[in-house]
């Protein structure tokens, strides 16, 4: 169970008590992530979660941040998404206050001092490049580029390096000072702490201040992008990445496609697994992901596997896709989908810091904050003609895309074969 309170003028604090935890984790989700730049301010959102660590109003420096949370036995981080930034926190019970301290100085309370801005410019550079060096990483920037097009749903995240360099300090400022305001975030609370104190600690460190943003450019038709990109480097491995459209956030069939996608790709007994790897031998590491926006979404297979061995490694995916449109679901394997996801989930809520995930990403992000209970009878209700339905509407020739990062001489008019069996 939750409870929920809005402060006026500063964040929504979501919270849940786990009596006996030795930890409390906070989360502060921003309203602001990559979908919400300008185009003359690509790479801000994440270039912004960066800064807010190199110095605050009460810690002078990097140091200074990371010794108040590390110096307790804590650990702190954040992330940038598409729609959001997160920045978190987990501390011993007895520290929550200075978890909170911190979490709120990060936010609203960033120096943004012109030499660190400057410095940390390269820091962005070298990940940016880091992405790019690692086959696994460049593959899925091509794959959202063919699939979501050269907007800010398609593009990476941390932009690049000319868009980095160029950036001006002043447009980290404006972004800041536009999107994080303390009525522009939630605050999400998980351990041995009751509400109204985490009520409090999220009121002292983060003040008041609204500043919503609008709401970003709607997603353009998918899918907005090339039928297939190639790559080629002097690798060992090839790398591809296949998929097709999938649903929006809070979709009525989010439940279906997420029963769907644990059949298909989810651990070591889903199909594309036991098929592809266990018994043709094609790739070693092969799974699939869904990824889900406002407006849009993604289902995505992706494969690590000789260069030799690309094309037959994408029929056999394929023909996975055909098989879940094609034949109904077994009952037990359908069981034990469900029994698997719904098995995931509760064992998230053993952490502090996954109930606090679980509650900070529903209530910055989605319609409605489900319970646990609430999502295990969503995930029971799927049928096997539920499923079936789904991957008639999602598996379709005209919606796959394709991305491989390859050795040169493979790969090559590889999207011939893009095409369902």
């Amino acid at each position: 169970m939750f409870e929920r309170t809005v402060l006026p003028g500063g964040p929504r604090v979501i919270s849940a008590r786990l009596p006996g935890s030795r930890s409390v984790a906070a989360a502060a989700h921003v309203l602001a992530g990559a979908r919400h730049e300008a185009p003359d301010e690509v790479g801000v959102a994440h270039f912004m979660e960066h800064i807010a660590f190199k110095g605050t109003a009460a810690y002078r420096d990097a140091r200074a941040v990371a010794e108040t949370i590390e110096g307790v036995g804590g650990s702190f981080n954040a992330a940038t998404d598409r729609e959001s930034t997160v920045y978190w926190v987990r501390v011993p019970r007895s520290e929550a206050r200075r978890g909170f301290e911190v979490l709120g100085e990060l936010v609203v309370r960033p120096t943004l001092d012109p030499a660190e801005i400057e410095r940390e410019r390269t820091v962005i550079v070298e990940e940016i490049r880091s992405y790019l060096d690692d086959p696994v990483e460049h593959v899925h920037i091509l794959f959202n580029r063919a699939l979501f097009g050269d907007g800010p749903l398609g593009r990476e995240i941390c932009g690049d390096e000319a868009a980095i360099r160029r950036l001006p300090s002043g447009t980290i400022r404006g972004f800041w000072a536009r999107a994080y305001r303390p009525g522009n975030v939630v605050v999400a609370v998980a351990g041995d702490i009751d509400h109204e104190t985490a009520v409090e600690l999220a009121a002292a460190a983060f003040g008041t201040g609204d500043g919503r943003l609008p709401p970003p450019d709607p997603a353009p038709g998918l899918p907005a992008g090339p039928r297939y990109l190639l790559a080629e480097r002097d690798t060992a491995q090839a790398q591809l990445v296949v998929g097709v459209p999938a649903l929006r956030r809070d979709h009525p069939d989010a439940w279906v496609l997420a029963v769907l996608n644990t059949l298909l790709g989810d651990g070591m007994s889903s199909r594309l697994f036991l098929r592809v790897r266990e018994e043709q031998a094609l790739a070693y590491d092969i799974g699939s992901g869904v990824v889900d926006y406002a407006d849009a979404g993604a289902l995505e297979i992706s494969a690590g596997v000789d260069p030799e061995a690309l094309e037959p490694a994408l029929r056999s995916v394929l023909a996975e896709l055909a098989r879940l449109r094609d034949e109904p679901v077994p009952a037990a394997e359908l069981e034990k989908a469900k029994r698997y996801l719904g098995g995931s989930l509760e064992l998230r809520m053993d952490d502090a810091r996954g109930v606090a995930s679980w509650l900070g990403v529903q209530e910055a992000l989605h319609e409605r904050v489900l319970t646990v209970d609430e999502a295990l009878a969503r995930i029971e209700a799927v049928t096997a003609d539920d499923v079936a339905r789904l991957a008639g509407a999602l598996f379709r020739d005209e919606a796959l895309r394709l991305a491989v990062v390859a050795p040169p001489g493979h790969g090559r008019d590889l999207d011939r074969c893009l095409r369902l069996p």
